[in-house]
């Protein structure tokens, strides 16, 4: 773990040394940060401020997980200028945990929100998933009541994602497991009636906040802005390039301790590739996505889906209704004439 924490300073240098930087936001996360030991977390955290500018960061978040924080670990990372937990609760019932191979209990959860509430961050998200194999929907409205319950400042809620590679995947090939678009549909229903019946703004399809409590870094993200990673297999987009690191963590602490840069062959993006990405995450927003973004030949196609009740124009932006919302990726697909 020391020499990990090294190498990520390592690597922190020399991006200030090759790059001009200026800081918004900080996000740890990628896994567990708080896995770490509290000596080996606050090296890092004292070590990257000693290393870059954080004069400007609006943002600083951490992801935590249940079982992995104590009073005293939260404590410093408060000083060290963590204003913003997101915290991976996922559900509020054992059943459902034991299915996501979750190693904590509710207690655990419930213990942990508490600590990082009297530790005196800022902000604190949960993290909720939902349209798990098994879970009901009368379980998840419960898991929605229990958070609300708790008064965090901003709510997460996942739609499960089947990735490649993984065992859910596996069980989802094998027919054990099956997509239902109409139970995924109420399920996000119910969580959107519920949270913003509770004073939850809906200010992204998988997020809500409480007024002041937006996650200015995952905005960044959705509006395409340029950012930075570090660590093994980290991502970074600048300047109209995007790069990953290798993902190998032996390797990675190899090259770093070399001073060879770990950062693997990168690609320019296209305009092609940055209009895409642009529907497929602006459109999520309560923003919307700018009307200028739609080309001529397929404005009609605007006027369809708004007669259907899918999106309506406003302030020159195309804003996903009620029932657009679900069917987000559909939506941007028609959009793009593809």
């Amino acid at each position: 773990m020391g020499e990990f924490v090294e190498a990520l300073l390592a690597e922190a240098r020399r991006a200030a040394d090759t790059q001009e930087l200026r800081l918004e936001t900080v996000y740890f996360g990628g896994g567990t940060p708080t896995a770490l030991s509290e000596v080996h977390l606050e090296r890092l955290l004292s070590g990257l401020q000693e290393t870059l500018d954080f004069s400007g960061v609006r943002e600083f978040t951490c992801e935590v997980n249940p079982r992995t924080v104590t009073l005293s670990k939260a404590a410093m990372m408060r000083r060290q200028g963590i204003d913003r937990i997101s915290l991976g609760i996922q559900a509020w019932d054992e059943m459902t945990l034991k299915t996501l191979g979750r190693d904590h209990a509710p207690t655990d959860a419930e213990e942990t929100y508490h600590t990082l509430r009297a530790a005196g961050f800022r902000s604190v998200n949960v993290d909720l998933m939902f349209s798990i194999p098994g879970q009901s929907l009368e379980t998840w409205c419960g898991t929605l009541e229990k958070t609300i319950s708790l008064q965090p400042d901003h709510i997460s809620a996942y739609n499960l994602n089947y990735e490649e590679d993984t065992e859910f995947f596996e069980r989802l090939r094998r027919g054990q497991y099956h997509v239902e678009e109409e139970r995924d549909a109420a399920f996000f229903h119910a969580a959107m009636d519920g949270l913003e019946a509770a004073g939850y703004e809906h200010y992204e399809i998988s997020n809500y906040a409480k007024p002041g409590h937006r996650s200015v870094h995952n905005e960044a993200y959705w509006l395409g802005k340029d950012y930075l990673g570090l660590g093994p297999s980290a991502y970074s987009t600048a300047e109209g390039r995007r790069w990953q690191n290798v993902a190998d963590t032996t390797r990675y602490l190899e090259m770093v301790k070399s001073g060879v840069s770990p950062a693997l062959p990168g690609e320019a993006l296209t305009e092609d590739q940055r209009r895409t990405e642009r529907f497929g995450l602006e459109l999520r927003t309560a923003r919307g996505l700018p009307l200028t973004m739609v080309r001529e030949p397929d404005r009609r196609m605007v006027t369809v889906l708004a007669e259907e009740g899918l999106l309506e124009v406003q302030e020159g932006h195309i804003r996903l209704t009620r029932v657009g919302k679900p069917l987000v990726d559909s939506v941007a697909v028609a959009l793009m004439g593809a």
